[in-house]
């Protein structure tokens, strides 16, 4: 009965849905006084229900319940317990299940804590949500139910792709997902203003915390998605520039840009008409990815469960949302009033061409993404574009946008002075000078792009401190830490990557037992090789005692992993993190004569890359925690005046 319940508590959900949204409409349609008393509580059940749904899954999955058909097809009972958990979202089906509980506690949430709206702008917002929900909820209902029967009961299950059972599983699909779909608030408040004309800076206000905690958790799984695919799939990068890759990062460029624009409105109660695109744009990025990954049409190592069928119900959505919302938009921009002006010297000029250049580079990963597609749709042609198209076209705009970022922050509202700015901005100058004149003299030459990412990291790396200059600390607003630390975070993984470009090493060899070969700083031996086995997997694993300098040895014990349920074949790789770099290591299959193939990387400072999204997530959390404080605290001050 568990199935049932979880498909029972999904029905009943879809059903609170639609009567969210005829609640909306209604109220919308006559004078909407005390809608929002009558929708907020349609809402928050129907959060609550599809939540109990979820659940219900997971605990099928949790006893491995053979006689559901998901569960057969995606698990098998010998799994260990932490991957019947994440194995849970490790397929189409569950994976929506997710997408829509998250899309319902979304809009719980805006119904329980939202109070800044005015209340017609917020019964347009939660219809909004509502309208998007009717249609993810179909398409979970009639065309992925993730409680289907199995009649009779399958003796075992297939087991989940061994690419997937990995702890990383369990963390980075739902941390990206509360992103994607977070930003469904954003296109909702979009909406909802645009039908009720109310945008402005309260607005601003309103929407910008549900923004920066999808950006937050956006950066998380992308950063934790890059770090899984860096140690799972054993080829030691970093970003591919793979489509399904590049599925995540379009809706984190366009939501970088929204979270600035929207402060500027809600700031200096400027840039309204391009605040409300932002937002439609950025939930049209995650539209896009979910069709991408689940539609067939792209091949990637991350992209699962496709289905032509089920990617042409999702395109349905797409066209219907986003063609509606842009409609809308072309009907009602026109009276959206304009905002306050601004000088092109000013903070609000340096976010505008932040914007700009997020756009831009925006623009040139959709065209990079989808041009493969188009072309082989015309022509039959498959071609792939990769990193030497986006290394050559966004690199640049990347490094542009960095310096926009550095010195925005040292700029002031509204107008500023062009020699005033030089004075600023002249200690970052002479930081990054400083960089160029240690590369030149102590390092070897290295490529132009990375030589500017460590010349640049090191300047904005003194810029992000900047805006602390002068302040008495302890008086300065949490939200501005956080500026700081984010924009600090930008420093530190650029850094990471121009590092990791311009100094890595690599040595691929056929070893015999007992050779030694050096990469970086370690001398590796290899020992040879011996058989091991798992839960539900055997493997071939390598033996490396590794010595660097005169420190201690240690031992690396790299794999060739055997999976029988799904029949694959992975390679675990054994890494060796130190304060410096990381050694990376693989082992690759052997030649019958006692030799097996080793890849050896020295990756200098690669962990920064990690690190900065960690302090950039940081200090977006700091950001909305201080926001969140100076709001109530103003609420407070008005309802006491």
């Amino acid at each position: 009965m568990i199935a049932e319940a979880g498909l029972a508590a999904l029905w009943l959900a879809a059903a609170l849905c639609g009567l969210q949204l005829v609640f909306g409409v209604m109220a919308l349609r006559s004078d909407g006084s005390g809608a929002v008393s009558a929708i907020r509580p349609v809402a928050i059940v129907q959060g609550l229900l599809t939540l109990f749904s979820f659940a219900m899954l997971v605990w099928l999955f949790l006893r491995t319940d053979l006689s559901v058909e998901l569960v057969a097809a995606n698990s098998h009972s010998a799994k260990p317990w932490l991957y019947k958990f994440s194995g849970t979202w490790g397929n189409h089906e569950g994976s929506m299940l997710l997408w829509v509980a998250i899309l319902a506690l979304s809009g719980s949430l805006v119904a329980m804590f939202e109070s800044r709206l005015k209340e017609r702008t917020l019964t347009a917002t939660l219809a909004a949500q509502a309208a998007i929900g009717i249609g993810f909820y179909a398409f979970l209902i009639f065309a992925s139910n993730p409680f289907a029967r199995l009649s009779p009961a399958a003796p075992e299950g297939r087991g989940l792709n061994p690419l997937l059972q990995d702890p990383g599983l369990a963390f980075h699909p739902p941390t990206l997902y509360v992103g994607y779909v977070g930003l469904s608030i954003a296109f909702s408040f979009a909406v909802g203003a645009l039908l009720t004309r109310d945008v402005g800076p309260t607005f601003a206000r309103a929407m910008r915390p549900w923004v920066l905690a999808s950006w937050i958790f956006l950066t998380i799984g992308i950063a934790a998605g890059s770090y899984w695919a860096y140690y799972e799939l054993g080829w030691g990068g970093w970003w591919f520039w793979d489509p399904v890759e590049n599925a995540s990062l379009m809706p984190w460029l366009a939501a970088t840009a929204l979270l600035h624009s929207v402060t500027v409105l809600a700031t200096r109660d400027a840039l309204r008409a391009w605040t409300i695109m932002l937002a439609v744009v950025a939930f049209s990025m995650s539209m896009l990815g979910t069709f991408l990954v689940r539609s067939g049409v792209l091949t990637s190592v991350h992209a699962f469960a496709v289905d032509p069928q089920r990617g042409t119900f999702i395109l349905g959505l797409l066209i219907l949302y986003i063609g509606g919302a842009l409609a809308l938009y072309a009907m009602r921009v026109g009276t959206v009033r304009e905002g306050s002006q601004f000088e092109f010297v000013s903070r609000e000029g340096a976010l505008v061409a932040n914007n700009l250049l997020l756009s831009a580079i925006l623009g040139i990963v959709l065209i990079g993404t989808l041009y493969p597609l188009g072309v082989e749709a015309v022509t039959g042609e498959q071609l792939s574009v990769g990193p030497p198209y986006f290394n050559a076209t966004a690199g640049p705009l990347a490094l542009l946008l960095v310096a926009a970022m550095a010195i925005g922050p040292l700029l002031r509202w509204r107008r500023d002075q062009w020699r005033n700015v030089m004075g600023r901005i002249s200690l970052p100058v002479l930081v990054a000078a400083l960089a160029l004149m240690g590369l030149v003299l102590l390092t070897s030459p290295i490529g132009i792009l990375p030589m500017l990412g460590l010349i640049l990291a090191a300047g904005v790396a003194a810029a992000s401190i900047a805006p602390l200059w002068k302040r008495n600390l302890r008086r300065t607003p949490m939200f501005v830490y956080g500026m700081v630390i984010a924009h600090l975070g930008i420093a530190v993984s650029m850094a990471g990557m121009a590092f990791e470009s311009a100094f890595s090493e690599e040595v691929l060899v056929a070893a015999s037992p007992g050779e030694t070969h050096e990469v970086g700083p370690y001398a590796v031996t290899f020992d040879g090789t011996r058989p091991v086995a798992g839960a539900n997997w055997t493997a071939v694993e390598g033996g490396l005692t590794v010595q660097r300098g005169e420190g201690e040895a240690f031992v690396l014990t790299p794999q060739s992993r055997m999976f029988s349920s799904p029949q694959t074949e992975t390679n675990e790789a054994a890494i060796r993190t130190a304060w410096n770099g990381q050694l990376y290591t693989v082992l690759g299959s052997s030649d019958g004569a006692g030799r097996s193939q080793l890849r050896l990387w020295w990756k200098p400072f690669v962990t920064l890359i990690w690190l900065g999204a960690l302090l950039i997530a940081l200090g977006g959390l700091l950001s909305l925690i201080g926001r969140v404080r100076r709001e109530r605290r103003t609420m407070e001050r008005e309802a006491w005046a």
